[in-house]
């Protein structure tokens, strides 16, 4: 028996044995292993399905997260332009306070140097007083030594009066 040239009871016995292997796979085999080819399909598809899922999940996150962002950054601009008017405010009041301050130490300042000049004065003309008498009193002392010369002075304060009430 040659296998390049096989007889013909070596082909029927094989047709025989291929016929009962084809049938024991085809009962007990190819159920198991198109199952087994379905089940891993399935496992496939709802793979997919999932990463697809998974996908859309990671793109509205991003989206979700983006407009997190552009909200986060209107409200920084708010609060960033709320916090310059707040400074804006606290700046402008407290200069306002300064020139309040500053106009009351002027005006403090001005009335204590127009006190101390009303002061000043009052002393200026008091010691000018005090002086005209002491240099009246000497210039009149040498004038009036003499009990005549006291007398023409009295005559003569005594005309002006008069003159002084008839006009």
């Amino acid at each position: 028996m040659s296998l390049i040239t096989p007889d013909i009871g070596l082909i029927f016995w094989m047709v025989v044995i291929f016929g009962v292997v084809f049938f024991i796979l085809a009962k007990f085999g190819f159920p198991v292993i198109t199952s087994s080819v379905e089940k891993r399909s399935n496992h496939i598809r709802d793979s997919l399905a999932a990463a697809e899922q998974a996908r859309l999940s990671v793109e509205e996150a991003a989206l979700k997260r983006q407009q997190m962002l552009e909200e986060t950054r209107t409200e920084q601009g708010r609060i960033l332009r709320e916090a310059s008017r707040e400074r804006d405010a606290i700046i402008a009041e407290g200069q306002q306070k300064a020139r309040d301050e500053a106009s009351e130490i002027l005006r403090s300042a001005r009335a204590e140097i127009a006190s101390e000049k009303e002061e000043a004065e009052r002393e200026i003309r008091a010691q000018v007083s005090a002086l005209s008498l002491a240099v009246a009193e000497k210039v009149m002392r040498k004038e009036l030594e003499s009990d005549q010369e006291q007398l023409s002075l009295l005559e003569r304060y005594s005309e002006e009066a008069s003159e002084a009430q008839m006009s």
